[in-house]
């Protein structure tokens, strides 16, 4: 660590393998425990409402955590860039740890949502801090190479974390999920110290003033905008009119914070920063991958059991190169945009390529065998991968060293949006396809949504062989409107004004 530390204070980049030894595991295993968290819990909510009952509640303990993570991050990223990032991932990790001794020691599904709200506040500064902390110790050039690190440790989370929980559940019941993070975390807190201590980018004099009304202005925008979002995807008319309070009273709250941030000497947002275009898009670019990832991997396990009788435990192994690819095309990228300097020639590249392969998806789908299948998603991920890293280190690289909490706050609420916002989206475009040409099988739609594919069973088979031509058509249409987010994305990348990174 002194050989780091001072390589750093002399102005010279430390040794490449020094400086991966030193930071990549202190901020691996942070970002490991907040991605894992969003996904391992939704194998075990069967077991939470069988255990703590109030079943129409308990898809809360799933969307509380979400809305805190993503009130959160802005905040630890302003906080990290006045008061340091190091001094806040230990507050982070001990919230975090907490908080998962809470929720495994619930007694309801109201203390659990409690408890998950409050992890959720942990969660979200481990995601932002993590990436800030590369653009504090890595040089610019090198921080292409770990930003495709850690969107692999993030890929390959997200995957395990439904499997990791499913077993948990199964052999040790449902509070495991949670009383796993307590060792975890401890070590976490332990390898953080490892970090080398640096005074704050930009330190405050005198007494710290920040800004809580926009942080009350940003939850008040971003509680209402998920939930509605949340309401929109139960595909029942009855849940439209929440839909649109919310949705109203989110854009008020938008109107207001817009307006306060650029009055406040000292924003929540920047939005000078956040307006430069090569921010503002790099932004747009992660909430549009966000929206495409993550509205795939929602609808196309439905698709795969519903239009193509595939079972659970096929339909699992068949998305794997989906999961799994990501992490390579980012790491390969990674490495390539360290060693060339280049940065959104990558994504210029590899998000039209993605575009033409969900078209063909769209339109070769029922044409391809299921063995055929996953070559395909392999492909789409390996080219998606290409924008996974450059996001962050474009952003962070514009930035600069005083505002990396801030830029890499941005990248993570723009990728949560999007991704909610995308699934809504094209969920809606397979409803309304469904809608217009069958009504009952809509209706039918949303039972499968919530019951799986048994909700066709009940069907004589000439009429769900109908309900099942039907889906198969209208989930052309949800393709081809994710297809738009990656034509969206290309556009964006090529947009991009930074070419060239260090």
């Amino acid at each position: 660590m002194s050989d780091l530390s001072s390589a750093s204070e002399r102005g010279a980049a430390p040794p490449s393998r020094a400086l991966f030894f030193a930071v990549f595991p202190s901020i691996m295993l942070p970002m490991f425990l907040a991605a894992i968290d969003q996904t391992i819990v939704a194998t075990a909510l069967p077991a939470i409402a069988a255990d703590l009952g109030d079943v129409e509640r308990v898809s809360w303990v799933v969307v509380s955590y979400l809305v805190a993570a993503t009130i959160a991050a802005p905040v630890y990223g302003r906080l990290g860039d006045l008061i340091g990032r190091r001094r806040l991932m230990f507050v982070a990790l001990a919230i975090f740890v907490t908080a998962s001794g809470l929720c495994a020691l619930a007694p309801s599904v109201l203390a659990l949502v409690g408890a998950r709200l409050l992890q959720g506040l942990g969660g979200g500064g481990l995601m932002t801090l993590s990436q800030a902390l590369v653009g504090e110790s890595v040089p610019p050039r090198e921080r292409g190479r770990y930003q495709g690190y850690l969107a692999t440790v993030f890929v390959c989370s997200s995957t395990f974390g439904p499997v990791a929980g499913g077993w948990l559940t199964q052999h040790y019941g449902w509070p495991s999920i949670f009383l796993v993070n307590l060792p975890l975390g401890a070590a976490a807190l332990a390898i953080t110290t490892r970090l080398p201590e640096r005074p704050p980018a930009a330190p405050v004099s005198g007494r710290l003033h920040f800004d809580f009304l926009g942080v009350a202005l940003f939850a008040g925008f971003i509680a209402p905008m998920l939930l509605a979002l949340e309401q929109a995807q139960r595909f029942r008319i009855s849940a439209l009119p929440a839909a649109l309070a919310l949705g109203t009273v989110a854009a008020a709250s938008l109107a207001l914070l817009l307006r306060h941030e650029r009055r406040s000497p000292l924003p929540l947002l920047p939005m000078k920063l956040l307006a430069q275009g090569g921010i503002w898009r790099s932004n747009a670019l992660a909430a549009c991958l966000g929206a495409h990832l993550v509205s795939l991997i929602t609808f196309l396990p439905i698709y795969l059991q519903v239009a193509r009788g595939a079972e659970p435990s096929l339909t699992g192994v068949m998305l794997l190169p989906l999961t799994m690819l990501i992490a390579v095309g980012s790491m390969l990228t990674g490495r390539m945009v360290s060693r060339t300097g280049r940065g959104a020639a990558f994504p210029t590249f590899g998000m039209p390529v993605v575009c033409v392969l969900v078209v063909a998806l769209a339109l070769l789908s029922p044409q391809l065998s299921l063995g055929q299948l996953p070559f395909l998603y392999g492909a789409i991920a390996v080219f998606s991968g290409t924008a996974m890293p450059v996001v962050q280190t474009t952003v962070q690289y514009v930035a600069g060293p005083k505002q990396l909490g801030a830029a890499a706050a941005s990248v993570q609420f723009s990728r949560s949006v999007g991704a909610a916002m995308g699934t809504a989206i094209t969920g809606a475009v397979l409803f309304a396809t469904l809608a217009a040409t069958d009504p009952a099988a809509a209706h039918l739609f949303g039972a499968i949504i919530e019951e799986g594919p048994a909700a066709l069973a009940a069907l004589p088979k000439a009429r769900a062989a109908v309900v099942e031509g039907e889906i198969a058509h209208a989930f052309r249409a949800a393709f081809l409107c994710i297809a738009c987010f990656s034509a969206l994305g290309a556009a964006m990348a090529a947009s991009i004004p930074v070419r060239r990174i260090g």
